[in-house]
């Protein structure tokens, strides 16, 4: 069985009950990580699906209630002091960290008509320039504390696809698909892993009933992925079986149609 034990675990982007972020910080503390969580409540009350302020607070007891340690942060990955913030803040209360799983990300429709410079830009500040920074601030501070024979494991959450409507979001999700192979490359020696994962349209709060009465057919084992499909995954890809992993970008989509 898979164990965490003992391990520190940074996820971002758990501002929601439903969410991915949210559904990953359970896992892996089931596993016995210890879990620091990053938040924006800023952006899921405005343009996300719906923030809840007394979230964090609940998330950190009910991740405590497992018999782990947790704490958490608001971050605002469009500040460029931001990682390194997270990077602190994560030493401070917890302690070193060998697990960074990239989850926050910034979506707003865009098309060829709607696209413009601050919706790219914006896009580009949070998924692409934040957590590349937050990778290689968390490498950094690794390196320099790494205790023999102990493993890293970065994971970026991205996504792809034809959806005309998302022009931003999936250009800044495949800049860092093109990251992760060079970047394994250069943290190999480190023993850091990183790989890419990919869960596919995941019912995490943003779909109403015309959109998954759209996606269903779409899903040939009869259902939507769920947050917790991704989470499994990722307990896996964190875990010290996974060593031999690097490089990658997985898709766990549950044999989805809409390529």
């Amino acid at each position: 069985m898979i164990s965490l034990k003992n391990k520190i675990a940074i996820v971002t982007g758990a501002s929601r009950a439903t969410g991915i972020g949210t559904a990953i910080c359970r896992s892996l503390a089931r596993l016995g990580a210890d879990i620091f969580f990053t938040h924006w409540y800023a952006f899921d009350e405005a343009e996300g699906n719906g923030g809840e302020k007394d979230w964090p607070e609940q998330l950190r007891k009910e991740l405590e209630d497992l018999g782990v340690r947790a704490s958490h942060m608001e971050a605002d990955f469009a500040d460029v002091e931001t990682p390194a913030l997270i990077m602190e803040q994560v030493e401070r209360s917890l302690g070193h960290a060998t697990i960074l799983i990239n989850n926050a990300t910034y979506c707003v429709p865009s098309n060829y008509k709607s696209l413009n410079i601050n919706i790219l830009d914006q896009h580009y500040a949070v998924n692409n320039r934040g957590p590349i920074l937050l990778s290689t601030e968390f490498a950094s501070r690794f390196e320099k504390n790494q205790i023999k024979g102990t493993s890293g494991r970065i994971i970026f959450m991205v996504s792809k696809g034809p959806d005309p409507n998302n022009l931003a979001y999936i250009a800044t999700k495949g800049a860092l698909i093109g990251l992760i192979e060079p970047l394994s490359v250069g943290l190999a020696p480190l023993q850091i892993t990183v790989n890419g994962f990919d869960p596919g349209p995941t019912d995490s709060g943003w779909m109403d009933e015309q959109m998954k009465a759209g996606f269903l057919p779409m899903f040939p084992m009869g259902r939507i992925g769920l947050p917790e499909d991704a989470a499994k995954a990722i307990n896996f890809l964190a875990s010290d079986d996974s060593q031999w992993i690097t490089g990658q970008v997985i898709k766990s989509e549950g044999g989805f149609l809409g390529k």
